[in-house]
């Protein structure tokens, strides 16, 4: 595939990702990042309390889409990667202390 396929490929993985995002956080509160600039001062995909790194190719690296999120993210937000291989289920990956925070404030508000 060539640069611009790759490109596309990665558009229509960050529009599907947005769109389901936007099913849990309401289509206005989930779009595309502004990708016409560097990527920094916005995520792949803006939704409220995360950072979302979004991967689409033959084989992606998730750990560098995290460092990518990490070095790019200013906002105190969760980093999220979400990768999708070719021909595989997506994967969403977070670090460790980012998740063990998510799942107290989720336990909290459960239990209220």
């Amino acid at each position: 595939m060539n640069g611009a396929g790759c490109r596309r490929k990665g558009h229509d993985w960050e529009r599907e990702l947005a769109r389901l995002l936007g099913e849990v956080f309401g289509p206005e509160n989930a779009r595309r990042g502004i990708q016409y600039r560097s990527g920094t001062e916005v995520p792949d995909v803006d939704v409220p309390a995360f950072w979302v790194e979004a991967k689409r190719g033959r084989k992606t690296n998730i750990r560098a889409a995290l460092k990518q999120a990490r070095t790019a993210c200013r906002a105190p937000k969760w980093l999220l990667a979400v990768c999708k291989d070719d021909k595989e289920p997506a994967i969403a990956a977070m670090y460790l202390d980012d998740f063990v925070d998510l799942l107290r404030e989720w336990w909290t508000t459960r239990q209220r």
